[in-house]
C-alpha cells in the first residue's frame, strides 16, 4: 500500500505554463492532503529557446532530446514520474517515452479523458500552430470518436503570434483576449460544444466565465491528474 505520496517531476518548456501546473498542484493539493499540504514535487527547465530552434526545423527527435535531458534530471531528484504542462512538444512523445527513466501522464490523454467525461464530442483547438496543425490531439481524439475543429489558417498565425510575443511572457493585452474570444464564438458557431486551451499559457488569458464555450483547461486537468496519481491510495488508508 502507498503510504506517501508520489513525487511530481515537472518538465518545464514556458515557464508561465509550468508556474501555472505547478500553482494549481500546490494550491489543490490542500483540499485531500489537509491544510499547507501537497505532493513533493520538482521541476527541471531548459530554456525555451533550445526547444523552439528544434520545433522550428521540425526536429521533435532534438525535442526530446531535450525532454529527456529533464527527464533524467528530475529522476535523480527522485522524482516517481512526469508530467510536461506544454501540449506543443508531446509531438515529440513517442521517443520520449521510449527512452525516459520513469513513466509519463500524457496532457492531450488527460484532456480526452474530461472530454469524455463531460459528453464533449465536437473539440475546437487552440494552441501553438504546431499544436494546431500537428498530430497531438488528433490521435488522441480519433481513438475516442471525438471531432475537433482549429481556426482558420490567418487565425493561427495570429494565435501563434500572442502566445510567443506576450503569453509566454505572461503579457495579457485586452486587444488580444478580445481576439480569443471572438475565436472561440466562430468555433461554436461552427458547431463546438467545447475548446480546448491546448497552450498551458491561454488559460491565463481566456477565462471560464468569459468563453463562450464550456472550456477544457489543459495545464489545470494535467495538473488534477497528477495530483490525483499521487495521492491515489492513501486516502483509503487506516
Amino acid at each position: 500500500m502507498q503510504t506517501n505520496p508520489k513525487h511530481i517531476g515537472i518538465v518545464a518548456c514556458s515557464y508561465e505554463g509550468a508556474a501555472l501546473c505547478y500553482r494549481t498542484i500546490c494550491n489543490e493539493g490542500s483540499d485531500f492532503m489537509g491544510e499547507h499540504s501537497h505532493p513533493e514535487v520538482s521541476v527541471h527547465n531548459h530554456p525555451l529557446s533550445g526547444y523552439m530552434n528544434f520545433i522550428r526545423e521540425g526536429d521533435w527527435e532534438g525535442v526530446a532530446g531535450i525532454m529527456l535531458s529533464s527527464s533524467e534530471k528530475l529522476y535523480k531528484a527522485g522524482a516517481d514520474f512526469l508530467i510536461c504542462p506544454d501540449n506543443t512538444i508531446h509531438q515529440a512523445f513517442s521517443y520520449v517515452a521510449e527512452n525516459s527513466p520513469l513513466p509519463w501522464l500524457h496532457i492531450a490523454n488527460e484532456v480526452g479523458k474530461m472530454a469524455e467525461i463531460n459528453s464533449f464530442r465536437k473539440l475546437g483547438i487552440l494552441g501553438t500552430k504546431f499544436l494546431m496543425e500537428g498530430p497531438v490531439y488528433p490521435e488522441v481524439l480519433e481513438k475516442r470518436s471525438i471531432s475537433f475543429r482549429i481556426p482558420s489558417s490567418e487565425n493561427r498565425i495570429r494565435i501563434n503570434e500572442i502566445i510567443f510575443s506576450e503569453l509566454v511572457y505572461g503579457i495579457i493585452r485586452d486587444e488580444s483576449k478580445e481576439f480569443f474570444l471572438n475565436i472561440i464564438d466562430e468555433l461554436k458557431s461552427e458547431g463546438c460544444d467545447s475548446v480546448v486551451l491546448g497552450c498551458t499559457e491561454i488559460p491565463l488569458i481566456v477565462l471560464p466565465g468569459e468563453s463562450p464555450l464550456p472550456i477544457l483547461d489543459s495545464t489545470r486537468i494535467l495538473a488534477r491528474a497528477a495530483l490525483k496519481f499521487a495521492i491515489e491510495g492513501l486516502q483509503n488508508r487506516e
